[in-house]
């Protein structure tokens, strides 16, 4: 189908900030679940790819700003779940060798001749191919002004979010809307589907991150697909990983896990709380959030030092602020 509305479009790209939101907490649980002495090299490998999917949701937030749409965050369902509107499954797993499979599913790149998909995705690249389609179509029919019609005071931009690889910039009209799909598709898949690299040039996309871990070797110029990764070796303690039970559970009501428990999810809802709040308007909370996620990190990690884990559950969204 076709996405040919704005408010189709206004739909597709809340589904599109659902979708982003959806990988971050399996690549949180994975990366609470190392020890950055024993893993150094896979702290830094998936902390990089959390960093750049959070850019990727402050980057849909603004294509949906845009639009003349009003970004929403709402705490997940229980684990494990299907992508919103996709075939992919996600799971709460420490690292090891089933979550490096998730996440090569995840971050897979869309075949070539793979059409564009506005549901039932199986790869999110052919996601994202849709909504380019469904943007570049409206442009035709309405006129650009009609289509961006949003507020730009709404947009958070790279003054606001540092720490990555990518850029995060304003989403004011198409070629800053295309400027935006294709800086999501890249990190993650790599620059036209059938390169290692993202379109930074400097630095290996996410699927390709984690073909480095899963293989035990770094990528380095001139290497391919094909070819895969010929440069340095690279080592994964399995030593160095908490012990947590795949997509964990409340414990019972009243042990000290189940506070922790209850206390980590009130946390992530109030991170939720403030990233809305940034998305709609208020910018100066993207600070507060920053705070909330190091509050988040040492929350997670005292979970996992008791083989316990996060439960990203529904029921602690009555604790907004």
């Amino acid at each position: 189908m076709m996405i040919d509305t704005l408010d189709g479009l206004r739909e597709h790209l809340q589904w599109a900030v659902e979708l982003e939101h959806a990988t971050l907490p399996p690549y949180l649980t994975a990366l609470y679940s190392l020890d950055p002495a024993k893993n150094p090299v896979a702290v830094e490998v998936v902390s990089s790819v959390f960093v750049e999917e959070m850019l990727h949701l402050a980057l849909a937030a603004n294509l949906l700003n845009a639009v003349g749409g009003a970004p929403r965050l709402e705490m997940p369902p229980p684990h494990p779940r299907r992508l919103p509107h996709g075939e992919l499954e996600v799971a709460l797993l420490p690292f090891g060798p089933e979550a490096l499979e998730m996440f090569l599913r995840l971050e897979r790149p869309a075949e070539p001749s793979a059409p564009p998909e506005d549901d039932g995705y199986e790869t999110i690249g052919q996601f994202y191919a849709a909504i380019e389609q469904g943007v570049r179509h409206l442009c035709d029919t309405l006129g650009e002004k009609a289509v961006f019609c949003g507020d730009p005071a709404r947009q958070v931009n790279g003054a606001h979010f540092r720490h990555t690889g990518g850029s995060l910039f304003a989403v004011v009209d198409l070629e800053s809307a295309l400027g935006a799909l294709e800086e999501i598709v890249e990190q993650g898949e790599g620059t036209a589907r059938s390169e290692v690299w993202d379109g930074d040039e400097d630095q290996v996309a996410h699927y390709y991150r984690f073909l480095e871990l899963k293989l035990g070797r770094r990528y380095q110029r001139g290497d391919t697909p094909q070819s895969g990764p010929t440069g340095e070796p690279i080592v994964v303690d399995p030593a160095g990983v908490l012990p947590m039970a795949p997509n964990p559970r409340p414990a019972a009501p009243g042990t000290a896990v189940r506070a922790a428990q209850d206390l980590f999810d009130r946390t992530y809802s109030t991170l939720l709380h403030q990233l809305e709040q940034t998305f709609n308007g208020e910018q100066k909370q993207l600070a507060d959030a920053t705070r909330t996620m190091f509050a988040l990190k040492a929350q997670a990690q005292a979970l996992m030092a008791v083989g316990a884990g996060p439960t990203f559950r529904e029921k602690a969204h009555h604790a907004h602020p």
